[in-house]
């Protein structure tokens, strides 16, 4: 991203505004090292439950971010605010990181693990994942499917996304996969037209249930629904150690 960032040999009071990263900073076995999370970040939920939040990841607390003294700040630049980040920056060390694809995925990883002096944590992580994605066996022929990430309005993941990605690894195609728009929101009339073979909601952040599978059906006849584990699909730290598993499951 172009950014320079001074930070401490060995940081020993770091915070985190993105839950992906919170567990991997857990992962890499950080533990009182790290002194302030979000309150998305629900894993571990013994970090959950003990930890300072200082906020969320689109409207930090800047006072309890202060009360903290951080000497290093890891951040993403989707997830949070420009602002906020900018900020933060006048005061403290902030790492961010820009996620798109499982290569910078990996990357983030291997990056956070020499930030923090746990490079061989992070390779043996980076190691693991690399693996289970060799394994993944994906859909032959593909198959083409909408994955909604809200409701009212529609939003689903589009180009460019980290979700779009997964999808494509399990030889699934995002039929709103174009144009510039990652999370595009969409009608009615733009999923009947796109027709998916098909549809999957996300469990986050929208809380989509099996309740919402006749409206979408009375859309697109016929085509299957299913809720699927949102965090497999777009927490891009050590969660990706279980998400070729599951996505087995999903299209075999």
């Amino acid at each position: 991203m172009g950014r320079v960032v001074q930070v401490p040999e060995r940081a020993q009071r770091i915070i985190s505004l993105v839950p992906s990263q919170t567990e991997l900073l857990y992962d890499l076995g950080l533990g009182e090292r790290v002194v302030g999370i979000t309150k998305f970040c629900v894993h571990p939920e013994t970090w959950f439950s003990s930890k300072h939040r200082v906020g969320g990841t689109k409207k930090v607390d800047m006072d309890k971010v202060r009360a903290l003294k951080p000497d290093l700040i890891i951040g993403n630049k989707e997830e949070n605010e420009r602002k906020d980040i900018e900020e933060l920056a006048k005061e403290f060390p902030v790492w961010l990181s820009d996620v798109r694809d499982l290569p910078s995925a990996l990357d983030m990883i291997a990056r956070v693990g020499e930030l923090t002096g746990t490079q061989l944590q992070a390779a043996d992580i980076v190691t693991r994942i690399e693996q289970g994605f060799a394994d993944l066996r994906p859909l032959d022929p593909p198959r083409t499917v909408a994955y909604f990430i809200w409701r009212e309005p529609y939003m689903v993941a589009g180009h460019g996304t980290f979700v779009n990605d997964m999808l494509a690894r399990c030889g699934l195609v995002n039929v709103f996969d174009e144009g510039d728009a990652r999370y595009p929101e969409i009608t009615a009339q733009d999923l009947a037209e796109a027709d998916p073979d098909t549809i999957l909601l996300s469990s986050e952040p929208y809380p989509f249930k099996q309740k919402h599978f006749a409206e979408l059906n009375m859309i697109c006849p016929g085509t299957p629904v299913r809720i699927v584990d949102g965090e497999l699909f777009s927490w891009y730290g050590s969660r990706l150690l279980h998400s070729p598993a599951y996505f087995n499951g999903l299209v075999g």
